[in-house]
């Protein structure tokens, strides 16, 4: 498998262009125009997190079988595992979560998020976003009339010039031909603030990003060569004047940045981190993943988003007992537990927000395959780091699951706290591709997560 993302794919990402020897970076621009720059408001926000991890369970992680079991419901309803005690008195967690019960008190358990929508392509497009899809439908695919993930409205409203990208998404792409998960890319702002998009796992040991690996036949010379050749071009014909060039030379420029700096190149290269480190992250896709997401936070990436799959991983219409003990919750349970407690030894959790959740939850009862369908009503996430008080919980839901029974949490108010943990201010003014002001978030912060 390609280590970069597929053509198709490639074309929703500016920065998938950022590589030495694409027409020899002289006189090649992007084919996509920018969107109109928005009036954005100034953010007096403090920022909480310089970071956020997003470990998102795409297919929708039951939440009856794993961290809100209703041990005293009917069979049908709780299913066949049994409920942990965990660090936390009173908190209890599925049996195959036996580290992550270990660290109950380092997170935060919210057990009432709650949407409308029992569509995996919109509910994507919702949690990952904090804002309902424009016009949405069932199945509707990926566009640029989208609302912008959490790493596109940062990078937009906070943009950088030192070669780190704002977001990276790993180590999967959300599709399934020929429908493309929205919420993974910029939407309306325009693909210049599309988060990278790495495919391939980690776990291979020929695992690379050609994007950061330099052409056959250049070294750092010859890279300072081409940088001056193309200062001189840019002088000789006044680019500056010309909208589009000045684009293109604006790419170039990333590109190099990108390039001759080390950090994020290293970041890359999992054969740096010691064995026993590796060994207690898991030498699977998740387990890896999760390591190359601390190690991007490391670099400065402030928003990395690891799909726990490939799309659909986690949606278990039959036989979920087996599936979920058998191939899902074991390297899950390692790769989230070994992530908190590495940025916690490392003294990275103060300020790195960590969320898992995946887009709604599963039916309370379940079906004639043994498998549990799509339920918007009632989910849960789990949050640490970066100011959550861990050990608690928040919300609850009603004796079978299915609906909150107490204050209901919307995406939209997912989206609010993420960008106030990052200091932006949730309700920034932007321009949608007509123009139009519309505001970035209209949700509220998850106060509980940090008071009482």
């Amino acid at each position: 498998m390609s280590n970069t993302s597929p053509a198709a794919i490639s074309r929703l990402a500016r920065r998938h262009l950022l590589q030495v020897g694409y027409s020899g970076l002289m006189g090649c621009g992007l084919n996509q125009l920018l969107s109109p720059k928005a009036s954005a408001s100034e953010s007096t926000i403090t920022p909480r997190a310089k970071s956020l991890i997003i470990v998102f369970c795409t297919g929708a992680i039951s939440h009856h079988d794993t961290l809100d079991m209703k041990p005293a419901a009917p069979l049908e309803i709780r299913g066949e595992f049994q409920p942990i005690a965990t660090s936390v008195a009173g908190t209890q967690v599925c049996e195959y979560l036996p580290k992550l019960a270990t660290l109950a008190h380092k997170y935060a358990l919210v057990r009432s998020l709650s949407h409308k929508d029992n569509n995996h392509l919109m509910s994507t497009h919702h949690v990952l976003t904090g804002h309902l899809q424009p016009g949405g439908f069932f199945d509707k695919v990926a566009s640029r009339d989208d609302w912008p993930c959490y790493s596109a409205g940062c990078e937009f409203l906070r943009p950088r010039s030192d070669g780190i990208p704002s977001g990276v998404n790993l180590p999967t792409f959300l599709m399934s031909s020929p429908l493309t998960w929205p919420g993974q890319h910029a939407g309306f702002l325009g693909p210049k603030y599309d988060p990278w998009q790495i495919v391939g796992d980690p776990n291979s040991k020929d695992f690379r990003v050609d994007a950061l690996t330099l052409a056959q036949g250049i070294d750092a010379n010859r890279l300072d060569h081409r940088r001056s050749l193309l200062r001189s071009l840019e002088q000789d014909a006044n680019l500056a004047k010309d909208a589009t060039a000045g684009r293109m030379t604006e790419d170039q420029r990333l590109a190099f940045t990108m390039l001759s700096s080390g950090r994020l190149t290293q970041a890359f290269e999992l054969q740096r981190e010691e064995d026993s480190i590796r060994d207690r992250y898991g030498r699977h896709a998740f387990g890896q993943s999760l390591l190359l997401a601390r190690r991007l936070v490391e670099a400065g990436v402030p928003i990395v988003q690891a799909n726990m799959g490939p799309v659909q991983n986690w949606d278990s219409h039959a036989a979920i007992g087996q599936t979920l003990k058998g191939r899902l919750l074991p390297p899950l349970d390692q790769s989230v537990s070994a992530l908190l407690t590495d940025l916690d030894e490392r003294g990275l959790l103060a300020d790195t927000m960590v969320m898992m959740l995946g887009e709604f939850g599963r039916t309370p009862k379940i079906n004639k395959d043994g498998g549990r369908d799509h339920w918007g009503p009632c989910f849960t996430g789990l949050f640490a780091g970066a100011g959550v008080q861990g050990g608690k919980v928040i919300g609850q839901s009603d004796e079978i699951a299915a609906y909150p029974d107490s204050t209901a949490y919307s995406p939209d108010d997912i989206g609010a706290t993420v960008y106030t943990a990052l200091g932006i201010e949730p309700h920034s003014v932007v321009r949608d591709r007509l123009g139009r002001p519309v505001h970035l978030n209209s949700g509220d912060v998850i106060d509980a997560l940090y008071e009482g």
